[in-house]
C-alpha cells in the first residue's frame, strides 16, 4: 500500500470550520488541495498533518 503524508497550513475561518491549504512537497503537485476541519477538532491549530493510505 501506498502512503502519503501530507502537510496543510491555516488558510481561514469560516462559520463552522477551518480551511487549510496544502502545502506540496517541493517539486511535486499538490494531492488535496484545500481542506475543511471542523473548529471543535480544529481549534486554533495553525498547522495539520494528515496520513493518506491507497487501499485495494
Amino acid at each position: 500500500m501506498k502512503t502519503e503524508q501530507v502537510k496543510f497550513e491555516f488558510e481561514k475561518e469560516t462559520k463552522n470550520s477551518v480551511r487549510f491549504k496544502e502545502v506540496p512537497s517541493e517539486g511535486k503537485a499538490p494531492i488535496v488541495g484545500s481542506l475543511y476541519v471542523q473548529k471543535w477538532f480544529a481549534g486554533s491549530a495553525k498547522s495539520l498533518q494528515i496520513s493518506i493510505e491507497l487501499a485495494d
